[in-house]
């Protein structure tokens, strides 16, 4: 397949006004016995209005990390976010620091849910296996927007026939082992999309599902953002999928962002070493090779302390300051970030 996608007309638009959620410095650190990890280091990422932002990078290197921070439903202990900002912008002057909420504060639990609601990798890890689907969609109904019980389930059933589930009267009846993983995963978005967030955070929503259901599960979605005008922080190891839906592409390595770009940008002309590593990793229909390109080497440990560039050790155009000095995020281009001293930010 190869990488090309559309950038809508609201995303352009929505591009110049201020993000509905801007993360400054972010740093979320696990603290062990064996040592410190920091899964997140410095995160600076904006997502707008209408659009959606696509965070990749390889397992480990503090996606999900990134979104449970968001939601502030990182593990403590021994989670905690140690520095940074999350600013999310509820509306004219209304502008929340997620980072200083308590967790379980009465202002953070009227958020997340409503106004900034996830769908998880696994739904059948995430739905409970005692309740029926229906039930566990009006309940996020019943909590945030104090209907009774009746009228919340009549809204979730409306919502399972927005996600196109069939005979949605039916299946809210039944419970999540008596449903596909397509369906399991609709319920899920259904779950995410009852309160009409303003954010919607898509953790690899698409994991373990056939292309067919998955390209049926990406459309829905899209459609369903053009409805609600919701915007999307999409994280995927899946660079199809990203062409495909993405506006904007962050690239993620050992808790950093290091490039940052619109989808098209990213894709024709990748600055960092490593984001050109993984676009040469992905198969093209057409193009016969004996082997797959791989990037050499394993990422460091997140406990380590490096003084450098984290790619420097699996990197073939590493520089001597390249070991001695971490570069920064800076924009090397109009609307092109990207963290490498290749690109001169001496």
């Amino acid at each position: 397949m190869t990488p090309v996608t559309q950038t809508t007309e609201h995303a352009v638009a929505g591009a110049t006004a201020a993000p509905v959620l801007e993360i400054r410095r972010l740093r979320t650190h696990f603290f062990l016995r064996h040592g410190v990890v920091k899964a997140v280091d410095g995160v600076d990422l904006a997502l707008h209005r209408n659009s959606t932002l696509a965070l990749v990078g390889e397992s480990g290197c503090g996606k999900s990390v990134t979104a449970l921070s968001i939601m502030r439903l990182v593990k403590s202990p021994p989670g905690r976010i140690v520095d940074g900002q999350i600013l999310y912008r509820r509306g004219a002057g209304d502008v929340v620091d997620l980072a200083r909420l308590r967790p379980r504060g009465a202002r953070a639990r009227r958020i997340r849910g409503a106004e900034i609601s996830m769908i998880f990798q696994e739904p059948m890890t995430s739905l409970n296996p005692l309740y029926t689907v229906g039930s566990q969609v009006a309940e996020v109904v019943r909590v945030h927007q104090r209907l009774g019980r009746r009228a919340a389930m009549r809204q979730a059933t409306e919502m399972l026939a927005d996600v196109q589930i069939p005979e949605p009267k039916r299946r809210a009846r039944e419970y999540p082992h008596q449903l596909s993983g397509g369906m399991r995963q609709r319920v899920m978005i259904a779950m995410a999309l009852c309160c009409r967030p303003s954010i919607l955070i898509a953790d690899e929503p698409t994991t373990a599902l056939d292309v067919t259901v998955q390209a049926q599960i990406l459309d829905l979605v899209r459609r369903l953002q053009g409805r609600f005008g919701t915007a999307i922080l999409l994280i995927t190891h899946n660079l199809g999928i990203v062409a495909q839906t993405a506006d904007t592409v962050a690239v993620m390595y050992l808790g950093k962002i290091v490039e940052c770009a619109g989808v098209r940008d990213l894709y024709r002309r990748p600055r960092h070493p490593y984001t050109a590593a993984l676009l040469r990793s992905v198969p093209v229909l057409g193009r016969k090779k004996d082997t797959l390109a791989g990037i050499a080497g394993t990422v460091p440990s997140p406990t380590e302390t490096m003084p450098g560039c984290a790619f420097a050790p699996r990197c073939g155009r590493t520089r001597k300051i390249c070991r001695e000095r971490a570069p920064e995020l800076k924009e090397h281009e109009p609307g092109h970030k990207v963290a490498c001293w290749l690109y001169g930010q001496e």
